[in-house]
């Protein structure tokens, strides 16, 4: 791999999409503290503005939460038709610049930008451009992180949020992770984080400090991944047709819950967190999973499919109590629950590398 020509790859997140597009087209909500989703006692956030996410309201959160951290709270309810418009008006401005684009969901994508194609002479000047159309074309902004590999780039993108660009060369990449704190890894969420802390593990530093076999020891098959992003390394190619095979969210428990009503609460919080992923990706699929972790850490799945894709958040939710009640009771505990939709998705060929390009 010393040998191998290094990547431009340039990840491009829109800044607080769904929200900005509400407040783009509602002048009245602009400056004030949004949040997009269901203000039911039972709703969750599926995106907050800037000025909301000062009180500490943040995607997947509770809609009552939020409204305690943020009492003037302004609930607008999704126009998913509308933000998938203007995603693909996005999308349309990516392959003009490259092929090779990889989205993620509607407000994020990978691009692969290692031939110039409009002679702009970098992969930050290609970014710039990119988000000067953006912004020209929606009127919204867009943040952009640059860099040689997908993890690193996408590390960037949010380095310097809202409206922001930041370039991490190769020779600077390593010195980049080591700075930063493991929760901004991607896979880290926040049990994984307190387990890093209670070994002592705070920074991209202190996790390229432990040798592999002690991260085996404590993280498993995560290990590996660990290991290598802890060093900057990441040699996964852009693919220019991503389609996820499945999509879902999952939640880990402080507490194991054995009571019926409490993990039906939790599974509808999982479920709506899963929906809005399975939207904002613009997908469908059959197959509703069930992932149950016990609290002897033994996990279990089980899964329905339907004749047709699954239609709407409450279909999803539905079939989601159905496999959870079929599994109840558990008298030892659940510790994680889960729910995904799956999809079919395909992968493209690896891209054409050409090494010129300067960053």
């Amino acid at each position: 791999m010393a040998d191998a020509p290094i990547r431009k790859i340039i990840h491009v997140d829109m800044d607080a999409f769904y929200a900005s597009v509400e407040q783009r087209d509602e002048p009245a909500l602009r400056g004030r503290p949004v949040a997009v989703g269901g203000s039911r006692a039972r709703g969750v956030v599926a995106a907050a503005s800037y000025e909301a996410r000062r009180f500490g309201v943040r995607s997947a959160m509770p809609s009552s939460t939020a409204v305690r951290r943020c009492p003037d709270l302004v609930f607008v309810k999704p126009r998913f038709e509308v933000y998938r418009d203007v995603s693909h008006q996005i999308r349309a401005i990516f392959r003009d610049y490259t092929d090779l684009v990889e989205p993620l969901s509607l407000d994020e994508a990978y691009l692969d930008v290692s031939h110039d194609r409009h002679s702009l002479g970098s992969a930050k000047a290609i970014a710039e451009a990119i988000r000067a159309r953006i912004r020209a074309d929606t009127g919204l902004t867009a943040s952009a992180g640059v860099s040689y590999n997908k993890f690193i780039a996408k590390l960037a993108s949010d380095q310097n949020k809202p409206d922001g660009l930041c370039v991490i060369p190769p020779h600077k990449g390593a010195a980049f992770v080591a700075s930063l704190p493991v929760a901004r890894f991607h896979g880290v969420g926040p049990v994984t984080a307190r387990r890093m802390e209670a070994l002592a593990i705070h920074t991209g530093a202190d996790l390229r400090d432990r040798p592999l076999e002690f991260l085996q020891r404590h993280f498993g098959s995560f290990a590996t991944y660990l290991y290598h992003a802890a060093r900057g390394e990441d040699h996964r190619p852009v693919r220019a047709h991503r389609i996820a095979k499945s999509i879902g969210a999952e939640r880990t428990f402080e507490h194991d819950l054995t009571d019926r009503a409490a993990l039906h609460e939790k599974l509808a919080l999982v479920a709506d967190a899963a929906w809005d992923r399975v939207e904002r990706a613009d997908t469908a699929g059959r197959t509703v999973t069930l992932k149950l972790r016990r609290a002897d850490f033994t996990t279990i799945t089980r899964a329905r499919s339907f004749a047709v894709p699954v239609a709407d958040r409450a279909t999803f939710h539905a079939a989601g109590t159905t496999l959870l009640d079929a599994q109840l009771p558990v008298p030892s505990g659940i510790r994680l629950l889960g729910l995904t939709l799956s999809a079919l998705g395909a992968d493209d060929t690896p891209p054409t590398i050409q090494p010129a390009l300067p960053f």
